[in-house]
């Protein structure tokens, strides 16, 4: 191994320097804040938990991404948390137990064994929040507002907002009653938006000719709100989930136009991210200049099942350091610069200072780089024997 070699970084792993780490804090702080006037309590989840815990119900998807190791004091295997959604979902069904709607927030580093388009890095910070016990449309507003109201604190502008919802397809394929094959078969065709693929597998297994207009025509509804009315016209006769689906769609649209005008809507009624995770609406908040979404999110429900105690659920998660790069200036100087002097006078005026809040950098004795490269832009100059704070020159 070269020396050059010691200071690689594996693939996706990052660090983060100075201005990037300071803005990432206070951003942290802004938007731990905000959820805090919402109403959100903070948890810190565990950076390692026992795998059938973090690898049940709504984590299964998650093994692939889930470093693995084994406990040294009790034999059992571990995992280093790809996902902080699942252990929230534990922590309401299984710590805390409170009756009610429970709104929790959190914000901490999670590992992924590989990184992909809508995930990003390997190492990315995820901050967002989870409101567990309220399975209605108002639950599912307040979380969307709130994502959008975080990326503008964190200076978003234009925002793109994707919408859909999981239970028009999921109420289609039921009724469609197709086999898994089938199933899994016309899902990736969805996907891929592969519209001569889709064709050919709905006219192969679906029998209902209704039923089957309706599969073939869902990838192709997509565009800005008016998708809504016609999704109305081409499901009139779909099951009753379906138009109960859009009713919800329409509400959360009105909710963001009313509240938020720097965001354009976007619908498309075929996005299936998190489908086997997902039970509702389904959003994406994208960024010009960025390829990937700053927001996602949705409705979850049941997810604490598997610990015992079922909830209704919706939530979002962001990525922290992604978030610090939308404002790309450095923290504003405001520091203050005091000479190398062990005098006690001055000693005890840059205690006072940091006691009251300011920062202060006290030079070293021979140190050759000046306050305006330690973020300062005012200095403690010395006047008929008291310190005093003066804007530098």
């Amino acid at each position: 191994m070269t020396i050059a070699d010691r200071w690689l970084l594996p693939d996706g792993m990052d660090e983060v320097l100075p201005p990037q780490a300071t803005r990432m804090e206070q951003l942290r702080r802004a938007l731990l804040d905000l959820y805090d006037r919402w109403g959100y309590d903070l948890v810190i989840p565990p950076t390692v938990e026992f795998l059938d815990s973090l690898l049940t119900g709504t984590g299964t998807d998650l093994d692939l991404q889930t470093f693995k190791l084994t406990d040294q004091l009790s034999g059992r295997m571990m995992g280093a948390s790809a996902d902080v959604t699942p252990q929230v979902a534990r922590m309401d069904a299984h710590s805390l137990k409170r009756s009610g709607p429970a709104r929790l927030c959190y914000c901490t580093t999670v590992l992924r064994a590989k990184a992909d388009q809508h995930q990003g890095g390997r190492s990315p910070t995820q901050v967002g929040v989870e409101l567990f016990g309220h399975a209605g449309l108002d639950a599912d507003i307040e979380v969307l507002r709130l994502a959008l109201t975080g990326l503008e604190v964190a200076g978003a502008g234009e925002t793109h907002l994707a919408l859909s919802h999981i239970g028009i397809y999921r109420a289609l394929v039921h009724a469609a009653a197709l086999n898994a094959e089938s199933e899994y078969a016309l899902f990736e065709a969805i996907e891929r938006k592969a519209f001569n693929d889709v064709d050919a597998l709905v006219a192969r297994d679906v029998r209902d000719p209704a039923l089957a207009e309706m599969l073939q025509t869902l990838p192709r509804l997509y565009g800005g709100q008016e998708v809504l009315d016609q999704a109305r016209e081409v499901f009139a006769g779909a099951p009753p989930a379906v138009a109960a689906a859009l009713d919800e769609l329409q509400a959360l649209c009105r909710a963001v136009t009313a509240n938020h005008l720097q965001a354009e809507v976007y619908i498309d009624l075929a996005e299936l991210r998190g489908y086997q995770y997902h039970t509702g609406m389904v959003f994406a908040a994208y960024v010009p200049g960025y390829g990937q979404a700053l927001a996602k999110g949705g409705r979850y429900d049941d997810t604490g099942r598997a610990f015992g105690r079922a909830r209704p659920a919706t939530g979002f998660s962001m990525d922290l350091k992604l978030l610090a790069s939308l404002i790309e200036s450095g923290p504003r100087g405001d520091g203050i610069w005091a000479p190398a002097d062990d005098r006690a006078t001055l000693t005890q005026a840059i205690a006072h200072l940091r006691a009251a809040g300011e920062r202060v950098i006290q030079a070293l004795p021979g140190q050759r780089v000046g306050p305006r490269e330690q973020r300062c832009d005012r200095q403690l100059v010395e006047t008929n024997g008291e310190w005093r704070v003066e804007p530098l020159a």
